[in-house]
């Protein structure tokens, strides 16, 4: 039987599965492990069942134990590790695509709404008890007939869109090259970002996390924005440089901004918690029970696979 190490606890159930299938080292206190600890715990391991928050850099790589083939990483994403340190290791990275793309969409949404009707106001006057109506009382923006911007239109940006359309917006994006039209749908493709920036009324990033994209809004992009607009991400945190955003925000070119993701997690920019127009999520996208159980038991089908087989449909390197 192979012998995995779990950086994070999963819930009881996939715990469970990867019991049955595996002789499995399990983080029990769900305390994020150091670099050296990967290593060290892993050493008598066949593979790792990593997670978002486990820094798997070059360095980490090099010293794995050559007994280690795949690291399976319990996210979409996999900018947390080396993927090219680790196919010179000859170790397989695998990601959990696909399971979690509702999930994500919906939390899109949902900061999207939250920005847009000023919701995190709305909360603070909720809980004061003394809040009077009036005809202008915390006036918003509304998503219909509006132009929705989506930046990556993957699977993520597709559902997003999707979910948009029924609340009226008109979709445009930006993509590495345009959709074919059963997939575009009726969204408009632009060129360039500075295209889809100058009509993005709302404009919801949903891109991977490149060196490309490392903050692709920044002081000079976040010019091209129409006055006013909402900005979302619910990607990666590194896409926003965060002091143009907040002097955008302070100046009210940017109307509001809604978070579920942020630069170093679980640390914050503070005047992203100040300010009373910006809308934070403590990066809660995959989070509903359905999604992470499908995440993991995905996960531990991608070890499962590449033992018996030596190959995966999930490997990213």
């Amino acid at each position: 039987m192979k012998k995995i190490l779990v950086t994070r606890k999963l819930i009881k159930s996939s715990e469970e599965i990867a019991s049955k299938k595996f002789n499995v080292k399990f983080n029990m206190n769900d305390k994020i492990m150091t670099s050296d600890e990967i290593v060290k715990e892993s050493n008598d391991c066949d593979g790792i069942l990593s997670c978002i928050t486990d820094k798997i850099d070059s360095q980490v790589i090099s010293k794995l134990s050559d007994k280690v083939k795949i690291i399976s990483n319990f996210a979409v994403g996999f900018g947390n590790i080396d993927i090219n340190a680790a196919k010179k290791k000859n170790i397989v990275v695998t990601n959990t695509p696909d399971v979690l793309t509702d999930a994500t969409a919906e939390i899109a949404i949902l900061i999207l709404l939250g920005a847009a009707r000023r919701a995190k106001e709305g909360m603070l006057w909720a809980k004061k008890k003394n809040w009077k109506w009036s005809a202008d009382f915390l006036l918003g923006k509304q998503l219909k007939d509006s132009r929705l911007g989506i930046l990556g239109m993957g699977r993520i940006g597709r559902a997003v869109a999707d979910k948009a359309r029924s609340f009226g917006m008109q979709i445009h994006y930006y993509n590495r090259s345009q959709l074919h039209k059963d997939l575009e749908k009726d969204a408009i493709y632009h060129k360039s970002l500075k295209s889809l920036l100058n009509i993005s009324d709302f404009f919801s990033i949903n891109c991977p996390a490149t060196k490309e994209t490392r903050h692709i809004i920044n002081k000079e992009t976040l010019k091209y924005f129409p006055d006013g607009a909402v900005i979302t991400n619910s990607a990666r945190g590194d896409m926003i440089d965060d002091d143009a955003m907040v002097e955008s925000l302070k100046s009210g070119k940017i109307f509001s901004l809604g978070l579920d993701v942020y630069n170093g997690e679980p640390e914050i920019h503070p005047e992203y918690l100040s300010l009373p127009n910006v809308f934070v999520l403590p990066h809660l996208g995959s989070s509903t029970l359905k999604t992470r159980a499908a995440m993991a038991d995905l996960a531990i089908k991608n070890l499962e696979v590449f033992f018996i087989t030596g190959k995966c449909s999930n490997i990213v390197n």
